[in-house]
This record gives C-alpha cells, sequence and structure tokens, in this order.
C-alpha cells in the first residue's frame, strides 16, 4: 500500500473536485426503511485452503449496549468483560478448562486493571493457568484479538480461544497535567525539606488543570466527527441524507429488538440495580425532529450532528473459537468458518474513514468473489456521512481509477442487504466490543435468512482497516461441505 498511499497523499482532491463528481448522484435511504425478506439458500465454492487447520466460530454473546452513563456507569471495565465472559459460559456450556487462551479488546484503558483480559477471566472463574492478554486497535480493537484467535489456532498454538472486547465510556481515566505530574514524582524522590520546599515553590494554580482523553487524531489533533464533516463534504452528502440514514438505522434496529432478532445479547444482573435485558440507545425519531439539532463539530455548518453519530457506549462481547476438528469433537454445530483477514491503512486525515472503500475489494479477491456473491452486508456505522460516503466511493469508477489505482469499482452494498438489523448508530459502540457485535450480527442474520456469504467492514482511528473472511452455515441446513458463508472484516 506504500506507494498507492504516498499517490493519494499527493493528489487529494479538495472537497469542491470530489462533490463535483458524486453530487450528481444522491443517496437516499427513505425507501430503505423495511427489512429485506429472507432469501434462498444457494450452494456456493467453498473457502477453504489446503494444509491449513479450518477455524469456527460456536457461538458469541454481548451484554446490553448501554449509553455511558446510565445502569452501567459505577462498574469498571473489567465487571463488563467478566460478565460478557460468563454469558458466553451459560450459552455455550464450554468447559472452562478447555479454553486455551483469552484475547480481550480494548481503547481507553483502565489504569487498575491494564490487562483487562486477565482480571476479567479471573472474575469468570476461567483457571488461573489461562493465559489472556489485551488487545488496542482503536475501533477495531475486538476483530483484532479476534484475527490473533484464528492465528494461534491456525498455527496449531491452540484449540480453544475465548476472544472479545470491552468499552466504558461512563468512567474514563483523568490524568493531572504533565507538570503537576512531573512535580509529584521529582517530591516522591526529594530526600530533604530543602528539596521539597524548592519543589513546592515552583507550583502554579494552573498545574492543577487536567488532562481529558479525546476522541481525536494524535497524528492530525482533529476529531474523528470533524473527519466526518469534511468526508460528508468531500462527497456530497447532503444533511438530509446522513439523518435519513440515521433514521433507517434506529428504524431497523427497533424492528429487530422488538422481533427478537438480536439473539446474541444476553441479560446483565448489574449489582445494586435491575437486570439489564435490551440495548436503550434505540430511539427512533422523525426527520422533523433530528433536523433542529444544531452541527456538533464544525459550527455553524457542518452536517455532522448528534443524531447522525454513533454515541458514547458501554458494553462488552465475546465470542468463542474453536480449530473445526476440536468444536466437531465437542458436538458443537459451528455458526462460522474464519478463513482470511488482512488489515489495511490510509492517510489519516483525509481519508480516515474511507477504509471500507480500500479494503473491500481486496478481501474479494483474495476470497474469489465479488460483491454480487454476497447475502449480508454489516458495516460499522461510526457517522451517517461516513457510511454514505463509502458506499458512494465504493460504486465510482473514477475514485477506483484514480485513487485507488484500479480498474473499476467494486460496486456498493444494496440497502436490502445492508445493516438490516441495525448498526452502531442505533446498537451503540463501544469501541473495544463492536468487532464481534458485527460478526455475530452477520452469522445469525445469515442463519435466519439462508445465506452463504456475509462482509463485515469497519473503519479505525488513525486510518486502518482489518479485513476478514468468514464461512458458515444455516441452522436450516447445515453441511461443512457444501453450506458455507464468508465474512469480511474491514476494520
Amino acid at each position: 500500500m506504500t506507494s498507492l498511499l504516498t499517490y493519494t497523499l499527493k493528489n487529494l482532491p479538495s472537497t469542491s473536485q470530489w462533490a463535483l463528481r458524486f453530487s450528481m448522484r444522491p443517496l437516499s435511504c427513505s425507501s430503505q426503511l423495511q427489512a429485506a425478506t429472507a432469501v434462498q439458500t444457494k450452494s456456493k465454492q467453498t473457502l477453504a485452503k489446503p494444509n491449513i487447520r479450518n477455524v469456527v466460530v460456536v457461538d458469541g454473546v454481548r451484554i446490553p449496549f448501554l449509553l455511558s452513563g446510565t445502569s452501567y456507569k459505577d462498574l469498571m471495565p473489567h465487571d463488563l468483560a467478566r460478565a460478557a465472559l460468563s454469558g458466553l459460559l451459560h450459552r455455550t456450556s464450554v468447559p472452562k478448562d478447555v479454553v486455551d487462551y483469552i484475547i480481550f479488546g480494548t481503547v481507553i484503558q483502565e489504569v487498575k486493571t491494564s490487562n483487562v483480559a486477565r482480571e476479567a477471566a479471573l472474575g469468570a472463574g476461567f483457571s488461573d493457568k489461562t493465559p489472556a492478554h489485551t488487545v488496542t486497535m482503536a475501533c477495531i480493537s475486538s476483530n483484532q484479538a479476534m484475527t490473533t484467535a484464528v492465528s494461534l489456532i491456525a498455527s496449531g498454538q491452540c484449540d480453544v480461544v475465548v476472544a472479545g472486547g470491552v468499552e466504558l465510556m461512563s468512567d474514563i481515566p483523568i490524568r493531572h497535567s504533565r507538570r503537576m505530574r512531573k512535580m509529584m514524582l521529582d517530591l516522591s524522590k526529594a530526600k530533604t525539606l530543602g528539596q521539597r520546599l524548592s519543589l513546592i515553590s515552583k507550583f502554579r494554580l494552573n498545574f492543577l488543570s487536567p488532562e481529558l482523553p479525546a476522541v481525536a487524531e494524535f497524528s492530525t489533533n482533529e476529531t474523528m466527527g470533524h473527519s466526518a464533516d469534511r468526508l460528508a463534504a468531500a462527497f456530497a452528502i447532503s444533511r438530509l441524507e446522513q439523518d435519513e440514514y440515521a433514521l433507517r438505522s434506529h428504524s431497523l434496529a427497533r424492528k429487530a429488538q422488538d422481533e427478537g432478532l438480536l439473539s446474541d445479547v444476553v441479560p446483565f444482573k448489574v449489582p445494586g440495580k435491575d437486570t439489564v435485558t435490551q440495548d436503550n440507545g434505540i430511539r427512533p425519531s422523525s426527520l422533523e425532529q433530528m433536523a433542529k439539532l444544531k452541527p456538533a463539530f464544525i459550527k455553524p455548518y457542518g452536517t455532522v450532528t448528534a443524531a447522525n453519530s454513533s454515541f458514547l457506549t458501554d458494553g462488552a462481547s465475546a465470542v468463542l473459537i474453536l480449530a473445526e476438528e476440536k468444536a466437531l469433537a465437542m458436538g458443537y454445530k459451528p455458526k462460522a468458518y474464519l478463513r482470511d483477514f488482512m488489515y489495511v491503512s490510509q492517510d489519516p486525515k483525509d481519508q480516515l474513514l474511507l477504509g471500507p472503500t480500500y479494503a473491500t475489494p481486496k478481501v474479494l479477491e483474495k476470497a474469489g468473489l465479488t460483491m454480487n456473491d454476497i447475502d449480508a452486508f454489516e458495516f460499522h456505522e461510526a457517522f451517517s456521512g461516513q457510511i454514505l460516503a463509502n458506499l458512494k466511493a465504493m460504486d465510482s469508477d473514477w475514485f477506483a481509477q484514480n485513487y485507488m489505482g484500479r480498474k473499476a469499482k467494486v460496486g456498493s452494498p444494496p440497502l436490502e442487504k445492508f445493516n438490516i438489523w441495525g448498526g452502531s448508530l442505533s446498537l451503540g459502540h463501544p469501541f473495544g466490543a463492536t468487532g464481534c457485535r458485527l460478526v455475530m450480527a452477520t452469522a445469525n442474520r445469515l442463519q435466519k435468512e439462508g445465506g452463504q456469504y456475509g462482509l463485515v467492514a469497519a473503519c479505525a482511528a488513525g486510518g486502518q482497516v482489518c479485513h476478514r473472511s468468514f464461512i458458515g452455515a444455516s441452522r436450516k441446513s447445515f453441511s461443512w461441505k457444501q453450506n458455507r458463508f464468508i465474512q469480511e472484516w474491514l476494520i
């Protein structure tokens, strides 16, 4: 990707150039509020590779995703992760001593539990002999946990791995200022009263100003919301289109919730409070109400608002991943094969949120598939504008030729197959836990609809993307040789 990135950095179009190219093709979602009807099971190619172990997902769960500052606000991240692990143990009945390794993803780490995977595992009753480690890769942290699990199993190092993710935005670490930290450290090392008094004499009131964590790019000092606003402008995505897409997400999520389709959600008895049973961020509104909100980032002319952005969320998720022969020997009926994955990085300023466009054709080509082969699409919805910009870019020969070095577009997913049970805009986005939700949503959708292949995608801070392919099977017509699906991770 080095040569392509160099070309892109030198030749990025201005906002007006992109807008000129894409303004003639508005993308409206107002007609896509109904979920797609079930598709017929098809017999397609297998993506098995010779001399490589088959890796499968048996099942996965998540505790309800909640708005930050609500029922989980008095807990710690390992409490949520422990609940997800306990839910997975209950759902799958996997013996704890069979698990070889545990990996969790997280983004904003609690300093008291720097290895949250280990603390959650011990709290959930796993043996202290079971290794566990924590990974971080922005919004694709749990995807990284899962790809690491796949590598461990495919290489023969492990047979059974639990992967997951957690985020608690209700209680983020706030630090003293750097100058205050330095003074406190120096005071701890001072050996005489004179040294201590000398240091204290340098104290100033502004030393007490705290350092708050920001959802911003370190390299550009720009929040992701600013990037989404600029991307929407560059691709001529109107405020109305963004609000329409957000309304679609909330409407489809509410329908899926009411119909019991979000089967990966497990109840969580919050200590000292009631049992939480469902996501609480699903709030279908109206376009009229959404239009009243002011821009959240670029004021007063921006189009990204609280209504068309994903919200700060608390939550945790976990999946059980095994070698195929181990799963079958244990009597499991897996939901998915896990095949290919790849990581792609883009310019973190102008292409921060365009990862899905760049990664989708790569994983499809690696798997020998086309967009027409895919039965279910699950893309992470950071912002409505981000989703709609990617759909336009993926459907543009001009963009493919000028910025991807490709002869033709890969094509955009049809909305009747796209996030039809809602997405991050409505279900929530606990940074470290979303990847597992995307995977299980795709697996469950394909089984419900009788599909074979699925595609999962997510952009992440730093302009990074991971693609991963999955093959799975429907419960209605299960055959390891014939009825399979592929899921792609685009992280």
